[in-house]
This record gives C-alpha cells, sequence and structure tokens, in this order.
C-alpha cells in the first residue's frame, strides 16, 4: 500500500513498506542526503528532521507514522529562511558539519516554539544532538544569535 507524505511542501507517493524507517526513505529514495546516519539510535540527533513542526529522530520513525504529516529537512529549511544558518556560520558553530543538520532543525523547533530562549532552555531543547567537536559553546550563541540576543552570546 503506497504511503503519501509532504517533504519540503512537495507531496510524494511512495510505493514502500510503511514500517521502513523515515531517515532511509528520506536518504535513498527522495534524495534528500542532509539528515545523516548517525547512531542509529535515536541518541544522537544527526538525523533530526521536523514532522508538524516538532523535532523529531527520523532513523526510529516508520515512515507510515509520517503519512499525512508534514515533513521539513534541513534542505527545506535552507530555502525558507537564512537566519539561523548565518548565525551558525557566524558564531563557527559547524565545525566538521556532520551533526549540523540536526542542530539547525532542532534549534528550529526550539525558536518556532520560543523565540527568545534562555540558555537553560537552549541546552534543555538541544540535548539530544550530539557533537562530537565539541562545539557546544558556539551552537549556543549561534541560537541567542538567531534569536535576536547576541548581547546575551
Amino acid at each position: 500500500m503506497p504511503v503519501s507524505i509532504e517533504v519540503n511542501g512537495e507531496r510524494h507517493v511512495l510505493d514502500v513498506p510503511r514500517a521502513r524507517r523515515l531517515l532511509a526513505v528520506l536518504r535513498e529514495d527522495l534524495a534528500l542526503t542532509g539528515a545523516k546516519h548517525g547512531c542509529g539510535e535515536g541518541a544522537c540527533g544527526a538525523c533530526a528532521v521536523l514532522l508538524d513542526g516538532r523535532a523529531v529522530v527520523s532513523c526510529l520513525l516508520p515512515v507510515g507514522a509520517a503519512e499525512g504529516r508534514s515533513v521539513t529537512t534541513i534542505e527545506g529549511l535552507a530555502r525558507e529562511g537564512r537566519s539561523l544558518l548565518e548565525a551558525f556560520v557566524a558564531e563557527d558553530a559547524l565545525q566538521c558539519g556532520f551533526c549540523t543538520p540536526g542542530q539547525v532543525v532542532s534549534a528550529t523547533a526550539l525558536l518556532a516554539s520560543v523565540p527568545r530562549p534562555t540558555r537553560d532552555e537552549i541546552r534543555v531543547a538541544m540535548a539530544g544532538n550530539l557533537c562530537r567537536c565539541g562545539a557546544y559553546p558556539k551552537i549556543e550563541r549561534a541560537i541567542l544569535r538567531a534569536s535576536g540576543q547576541e548581547g546575551r552570546a
């Protein structure tokens, strides 16, 4: 039975098993490779995407659970607006770049729900995203910058 999902504003009808992980569908069937396969256990955040505006780990989510819902990947965010991406660049918060898509997706969800987050709110919201380079202070500053709180960065 085909699965119908909206990804980055575009409707896709896919003939894939409903239990197949959303990350595999995005990367292999839709050629959207921004979300990364990190741990495969939902613990690192490298595969984060927005599902109806909420950050979720796509490595664990069956594509069937996304049916009829809106999925936004880092590719979709890059088209929508650049202020958060520019803040990551300005604060040198990307280091090797492997975790950056997941970090930006999670930060986008945070800023949508809390437009001017505190440092503690940032730390809590970003806790599910691991950065092997240790760029956490820079990521925090980038989120503060994107929220218009450069003075607190």
